[in-house]
């Protein structure tokens, strides 16, 4: 049994390591569609803006409420307050949700990396590849089991030899080859420049309160708040480290990855298909069937396209790995077992439960809920309801039950300046909130058909 709470090294492996937790898949295909969708340039505007507001303090919060009590979510509410120990339980389930589903997803980005390195690009770029694919149920299943075990392989490592180094080599090729992909998208694909252009250039007709909701609710998936994740590092994280300069820059990294995603999808689609923005889709179906006929029709597309699934596969490591350390945490944390112990059973839940997902589009095709593969339901009750909820309490929690200054306290702890501390008071006591209370209500009436994201 581990006696010493894990910690990382210093501010760098920090940041890198949750830099890497909150750039992941919704960067590379969700950043961009919306960006398309809402005017390319606007919905830059608004996203940043709620960046350095809404997904600021919520950060700050989180990471705080980590380091003053040292314990991953499932405790760490409760040790403030017992009243909201049931918080910390929920926020748990989050990550026990997503990392199954999202390990699926990951094994189908591994396959189509060893698909294009393999010379297997044209094939990949067919229209019914991919639908074929995940239809089948013995390799996605092997491509799932071998995406979870590279996880659970750095997982065991534990906080400091396993998540801080690969972090710190993982996130700088990450960034460096989508910076690559991007630039060479610009200058080698005929006709990119119609789309940077309307990538960069806002466009004010499309703006509307539905602009606000979807940038909101992008900012809080892509960051890695309400999971239980950034509670859980910042329990690892050395009082002598400033949490305001470790938020802003980890929010450098999220929204810079984000910015080269969009740089680099829309111009080549847009390029691809004349100009028709529908041709961006949403999802599964720009990354694993727009994006290889792309990749098919440009120059040198083969090795862009290893290049790019590369990247992609890195970026959903770093968010799968945050994952199971954060639930292995939780394991640890709960029933005092050791790290080896709790990672083989949260990968063999993990195992189990990510069954489904993967079965859902084949053998178990037929069953559905509320109309939903079961990937597809799991994703609703992560994504869409129990994150905004817990992100909601915990914005009255910090607000009005914890107070802002108990949170101030801890990120001032050795004479820390806290320049933002005013904006972080209000934006987590009335502003986040009715953000939060907005997606929750879009996200609901969207899962019905009543209006559409």
């Amino acid at each position: 049994m581990e006696t010493k709470r894990s910690s990382f090294t210093g501010k760098i492996g920090f940041v890198l390591a949750a830099a890497g937790s909150a750039v992941g898949l919704g960067n590379i295909w969700r950043f961009p569609y919306l960006a398309a969708k809402y005017g390319g340039g606007v919905f830059l505007l608004v996203y940043i803006a709620l960046s350095v507001t809404f997904g600021f303090s919520l950060m700050i919060a989180e990471i705080a409420i980590g380091r003053k009590t040292g314990k991953s979510a499932v405790m760490a509410f409760g040790e403030l307050d017992k009243r909201f120990s049931a918080v910390g339980f929920i926020a748990s389930l989050v990550p026990m949700l997503i990392l199954p589903y999202y390990s699926v997803i990951g094994g189908w980005v591994l396959k189509y990396f060893a698909g294009f390195v393999s010379g297997g690009a044209a094939e990949m770029a067919n229209d019914s590849y991919f639908g074929g694919y995940i239809s089948s149920v013995g390799q996605p299943l092997f491509w799932f089991a071998l995406f979870i075990g590279i996880t659970a392989i750095v997982v065991l490592f534990g906080v400091e030899k396993g998540i801080e180094k690969v972090s710190k080599v993982m996130m700088p090729i990450l960034v460096a080859l989508t910076l690559f992909i991007a630039l060479y998208t610009i200058f080698a694909v005929d006709g990119a420049w119609e789309g940077v252009k309307y990538y960069l250039m806002p466009d004010f007709s499309h703006f509307s309160l539905m602009t606000v909701v979807a940038a909101t609710g992008q900012l809080f998936y892509s960051m890695s708040l309400a999971m239980g994740i950034m509670i859980t590092y910042g329990s690892y994280m050395k009082k002598d480290i400033s949490i305001e300069k470790s938020a802003k820059q980890i929010e450098i990294f999220d929204t810079g990855v984000a910015f080269l995603a969009g740089l680099m999808i829309i111009p080549a689609v847009f390029a691809f298909s004349g100009g028709d923005e529908s041709a961006l889709g949403q999802g599964p179906g720009l990354m694993f069937v727009t994006l290889p006929k792309v990749f098919e029709a440009m120059p040198g597309g083969t090795v862009i396209g290893a290049v790019f699934f590369f990247m992609v596969l890195l970026a959903a490591l770093t968010s799968s790995i945050s994952l199971m350390e954060t639930i292995v945490s939780i394991f640890m944390d709960k029933f005092r077992i050791n790290r080896r112990i709790s990672c083989l059973i949260v990968l063999a839940f993990s195992v189990l439960l990510g069954l489904p997902s993967s079965l859902g589009y084949s053998v178990w095709g037929n069953v559905k809920i509320l109309g939903m593969q079961m990937l597809d339901l799991f994703d609703f009750l992560s994504n869409s309801i129990m994150m905004p909820i817990i992100a909601l309490v915990t914005c009255i929690f910090v607000g009005f039950i914890l107070k802002p200054k108990a949170v101030i306290d801890e990120v001032t702890v050795n004479d820390t300046p806290f320049k933002w501390r005013g904006l972080f008071s209000v934006v987590i006591r009335y502003i986040a909130p009715v953000c939060i209370l907005a997606i929750l209500i879009s996200s609901v009436l969207s899962a019905f058909g009543i209006i559409t994201i």
